[in-house]
């Protein structure tokens, strides 16, 4: 009798360490589960075209994501400057079930901010979020949609005083694209700050890159300089401006760095990598569940300065004054 208790005795401990070890097991793998799918996420990626402002603000942004430490997957779609590729790629994306949409470009906003209302969309490289109907205000975004513009309020006067003053502009040219939105927006906004001045614009419509040169050319004879803002079409093929500026010995002033280091004369702007990467620091307090685009203002590009392309300016005969305070690039 005393033999068979304690035979039963083994047996219930052998299952009670067996059960133990499962239960063990079962809570150990649960929480690493868990802990992964926390961690790890999806985000879609949108660009309209492939141009080295875009691509650096994509740099950007994931540096910050990388920076955070969250694990993410990406899906990234290029529009080729394609309209219905565009909104293709917003639709897939929205379906795909991304946890969040990186929007870069005004165009590639405006496509996915029309096709979901729940999905949170951070853009970067938008000119005006309030007039593309992106947000309700700077301050109070109101919806799914939040992110960084490519507008520093001080680069359009700055540029124009740049152009008048130091340059002795009178008629400047404007290559650009009518049908994307932040491109005749900055147009209008250029056209007004230089009415106020006595400056003349002079404009030169595309639709597409391979516009861009013909677009140029019809120019000359008629302007005195060139103005080339950022317009994703227009920047696209930019060495087509830049060879026939040079060719005819016509400033051209540019809206962003890359586009002085590619050949434009000078900028008051801001690296596109840094306005990336605050839209990416943004991503990451809404992935985090820290906030929700609606409670994240659009922020503006910090720390304007100038600068301009040293074999531009010795192509075209410049002579650099001390007073302009100016960076140099190759």
């Amino acid at each position: 009798m005393n033999k068979n208790k304690k035979k039963l005795s083994v047996i219930l401990s052998a299952a009670i360490l067996f059960l133990a070890a499962c239960g063990e097991d079962k809570s150990t793998s649960t929480d690493s589960e868990t802990k992964g799918e926390t961690n790890k996420f999806k985000i879609g990626v949108t660009q309209i075209v492939e141009h080295p402002s875009l691509n650096a603000a994509y740099d950007g942004f994931k540096k910050a994501i990388e920076d955070a430490g969250l694990v993410v997957e990406y899906q990234v779609e290029n529009a080729q400057n394609d309209n219905s590729a565009n909104t293709t790629i917003a639709n897939n994306l929205v379906s795909s079930g991304v946890d969040l949409i990186f929007a870069n470009s005004t165009p590639s906003a405006q496509a996915v901010s029309a096709v979901t209302e729940d999905i949170p969309v951070v853009f970067t490289s938008v000119t005006d979020a309030v007039s593309a109907e992106l947000v309700d205000s700077m301050e109070s975004p109101g919806g799914n949609v939040t992110g960084t513009v490519d507008t520093q309020p001080e680069a359009i006067p700055s540029t124009i005083a740049f152009l008048k003053d130091e340059l002795g502009a009178k008629n400047v040219g404007m290559v650009f694209n009518s049908g994307e939105q932040n491109s005749r927006a900055q147009v209008d906004a250029v056209k007004e700050k230089m009415a106020e001045v006595g400056l003349n614009v002079v404009e030169a419509s595309v639709s597409t890159s391979a516009e861009v040169k013909q677009a140029t050319e019809s120019l000359i004879g008629k302007v005195d300089s060139l103005y080339i803002i950022t317009d994703n079409t227009v920047v696209s093929a930019l060495e087509s401006v830049v060879d026939v500026a040079n060719e005819h010995k016509l400033p051209m002033m540019v809206g962003e760095f890359d586009s002085v280091k590619r050949g434009g004369l000078g900028a008051y702007g801001f690296e596109y990598y840094d306005i990336g990467y605050e839209a990416g620091e943004m991503a990451v307090k809404i992935l985090k569940g820290e906030s929700t685009p609606a409670d994240l203002p659009v922020q503006y590009p910090q720390n304007l300065r100038f600068v301009l392309n040293k074999g531009t300016v010795d192509t075209l005969g410049i002579e650099v004054k001390d007073e302009w305070k100016s960076e140099f690039v190759e």
